[in-house]
């Protein structure tokens, strides 16, 4: 019996929405959206508070912050403005620079001082004729390295706390402009190997999206507001949109990088390949000229090379 096939039109199909993000219990925050959220706003001042002191702790004690312009523009038309993730003073003026950096660059390390030069050029006194003795504010980088290690590094250093020393005596020589990188590849601790309060806090940061419910060893008071507002149940509706949209366009660049790198790598193997005959062709062809110059029969360079004849008597 033959199978009928219907002649009728088929009504078209509506297009499917593009997938939105899974949820998880808590926001990553280490796309822009979150990072401004947990760490940006008024609601969230303990939370940097809180951070800030346990990077510094011994050095500094910082009671209170305010958060300054992320813009920053070049003095003049020429000259490049920078954008920051986060810039806030404490009450004695020093300057924090907070940063997320995904991907290594080329000139990373230059961006991070370039970034530090720019809140120290911009304390100079600007009113023409004003006396100014340049006495400076400090000035400190914090960047969050998300998936990629300095170089030169130990695999075990997950902190790097740079400052300018003299390169004979190891001592300090300047300690008011700092750059500090956090290794959160580097970082690879369990629960139960959190020794410090600042592992704690690399810790949440780092497995926020895994967690189903607040882990009872991250129940200090210090880090009720992170996950009052990491958790995603309290998001409005635009504020959810804000957050997908950033997750998104994360996944997107990683995507690319992805594949950049596979190509890179499919590329390099292609190359290593090609190589390794080219290789191996010529050392057959250095066989048959000491086979040639011995006076071996053509015949039997032909069987131990492989070698055509008119590559044989090309050499």
């Amino acid at each position: 019996m033959q199978e009928q096939t219907s002649t009728a039109v088929q009504p078209k199909q509506k297009r499917r929405a593009k997938a939105k993000p899974k949820p998880t219990t808590f926001i990553d925050p280490f796309v822009d959206f979150a990072f401004k959220r947990l760490f940006a706003s008024n609601e969230s001042k303990p939370i940097l508070i809180g951070l800030l002191n346990q990077i510094f702790k011994g050095r500094k004690y910082i009671t209170a912050i305010n958060y300054g312009k992320n813009e920053h523009p070049g003095e003049n038309f020429k000259e490049r403005g920078v954008v920051f993730d986060v810039t806030c003073t404490d009450a004695d003026g020093s300057n924090f620079i907070i940063e997320v950096q995904r991907a290594s660059q080329e000139f990373f390390i230059d961006r991070a001082l370039y970034y530090a030069s720019k809140a120290i050029t911009e304390q100079a006194v600007k009113v023409k004729g004003k006396k100014w003795n340049y006495k400076l504010k400090e000035v400190y980088v914090v960047s969050f390295l998300e998936n990629f290690r300095l170089p030169n590094t130990l695999p075990s250093a997950y902190v790097h706390d740079i400052c300018l020393t003299n390169r004979y005596t190891g001592k300090i020589f300047y300690d008011k402009m700092g750059l500090i990188f956090i290794e959160m590849l580097s970082f690879v601790k369990s629960p139960i190997e959190l020794e410090t309060d600042l592992d704690k806090w690399l810790y949440a940061l780092k497995h926020l999206t895994e967690f189903k419910e607040r882990p009872p060893y991250l129940n200090g008071s210090e880090f009720d507001p992170l996950f009052d507002l990491a958790n995603y149940a309290n998001l409005n509706e635009e504020e959810r949109n804000m957050y997908n949209d950033s997750l998104k366009y994360k996944w997107d660049n990683e995507n690319v990088m992805d594949y950049a790198i596979k190509t890179a790598k499919q590329e390099g193997e292609q190359k290593a390949r090609v190589e390794e005959r080219a290789k191996a062709l010529e050392e057959k062809r250095e066989i048959a000229r000491e086979m040639l110059a011995d006076n071996e029969p053509i015949e039997k360079i032909i069987k131990y090379t492989k070698l055509s004849l008119a590559e044989i008597q090309a050499l």
